[in-house]
């Protein structure tokens, strides 16, 4: 395991690598692999890029998200307003079936509900507000309703799984109950439990992913 001074380290550079972020408005605590952000940033794209950049960095097991948010005066919008804004952004992105979805806004933070066929379409949702000034925060209630009744394809999983070139070696379990897939094993980044979830969200059918997957470092 990296020594905290190491991982600290790694997780500033991988931050002050992000164009979007600036490095001096963030700070980071490491302790035993768990990475804590604190500071302000001045837009709801800003806090999720640099959790992003912090997870992207071997040795990071979990990070613990302490950022604020403070607009300037640019970034300042009403409630209204960004519900229109989230209206038109569902509207111009082609994945996202605005129709069935219902949007709420209190003080910033924006709520999404309904059900989609697919997970790409509700993660579609999130990344259409991300960026939206005036946004503090999701929460992303969108359940996932699949046309097929069908019990979902353990061993489809388990071949995407081998053929992705990141996690193939991975000591990967998958158990099927019915819509539900359990991913359990060990994996060495947040990169490659991330994506073993979104390829086990990809098989037909799937209602719910549960990722007990363990990181790892390896040395």
């Amino acid at each position: 395991m990296k020594r905290n001074e190491e991982l600290q380290k790694d997780v500033q550079d991988a931050i002050k690598w992000e164009p979007l972020l600036n490095a001096a408005e963030i700070g980071v605590i490491a302790k035993d692999g768990v990475i804590t952000l604190t500071g302000t940033v001045d837009s709801y794209a800003k806090k999720s890029e640099a959790e992003k950049a912090a997870k992207s960095v071997n040795g990071v097991k979990a990070v613990v998200e302490e950022i604020e948010i403070r607009f300037g005066s640019y970034g300042k919008k009403t409630d209204t307003e960004i519900a229109e804004d989230i209206l038109s952004a569902f509207a111009a992105n082609w994945e996202v079936p605005d129709d069935k979805l219902k949007v709420k806004v209190e003080d910033g933070w924006v709520t999404i509900e309904g059900e989609l066929k697919w997970n790409f379409q509700k993660d579609a949702a999130k990344k259409s507000v991300n960026n939206l000034v005036g946004v503090i925060g999701v929460i992303n209630n969108i359940t996932i309703k699949p046309e097929s009744h069908d019990e979902v394809e353990r061993k489809g999983i388990e071949r995407a799984l081998e053929r992705n070139w990141s996690i193939g070696d991975q000591d990967i379990q998958v158990k099927v109950s019915g819509s539900k897939v359990t991913l359990n094993g060990t994996v060495h980044s947040f990169y490659e439990k991330d994506e073993a979830d979104r390829i086990a969200w990809n098989a037909p059918g799937v209602c719910i992913v549960d990722n007990e997957l363990v990181i790892e470092y390896a040395d």
